[in-house]
């Protein structure tokens, strides 16, 4: 989410948590000054390679909930973010049942995994990887679902079933141009999938 404007309207489409990317090289970086959400919705922080500073300074000035860490940040970053009292989601790139063998380095020390399709880049692709790939993951901490998901995927997110799964990141399948949703499409997409 880039805009202060479309940001509260998405905040009123019955959304748990909003994600704010920090990520230089990204079109959807965060410019903003403030973020201003109900108390009701998470917020959470993207980050791709950023220092410890960079992220401690950043999930400060903005009262990050969650960081999400969405490139080759080691176990042990993971864990000392986790000891200083912040909650992590490690984003874990997927092509094929070989990828969620990075699961078992994290257990320890995520609170939450982001499956995405593994791409060039970290994310953003608009592609969806082969979820029967989901069946082979058989670890404790609860995941999210990412990458492609747009409407045509609510049938199939209607009968997938993971007793880890938790729930679902939306991004550029709703968006009408880098950053900003569409708020209507967004919101049909969750209440049909709530129903």
């Amino acid at each position: 989410m880039c805009e202060a404007e479309n940001i509260q309207e998405v905040a009123s489409c019955g959304i748990d948590w909003m994600g704010f990317i920090f990520y230089d090289k990204s079109p959807r970086r965060f410019r903003g000054e403030t973020i201003a959400l109900p108390k009701t919705i998470q917020r959470v922080g993207v980050f791709v390679n950023a220092s410890l500073d960079d992220i401690r300074s950043t999930a400060r000035r903005f009262a990050l909930d969650l960081l999400q860490l969405h490139g080759e940040e080691s176990p042990e970053m993971c864990a000392f973010l986790r000891a200083e009292g912040y909650r992590v989601i490690k984003a874990i790139s997927v092509a094929n049942e070989a990828d969620m063998e990075q699961t078992a380095r994290y257990e320890a020390v995520a609170d939450y995994f982001l499956f995405d399709t593994r791409c060039p880049g970290y994310g953003g692709s608009g592609l969806s990887f082969d979820w029967s790939i989901l069946k082979t993951y058989h670890g404790s901490i609860p995941f999210f679902l990412s990458g492609g998901l747009k409407m045509d995927s609510l049938q199939t997110l209607q009968t997938l079933h993971h007793p880890q799964w938790i729930g679902i990141d939306l991004n550029s399948g709703f968006e009408t141009r880098p950053g900003h949703k569409d708020t209507l499409l967004l919101q049909h997409f969750i209440n049909s999938l709530k129903n």
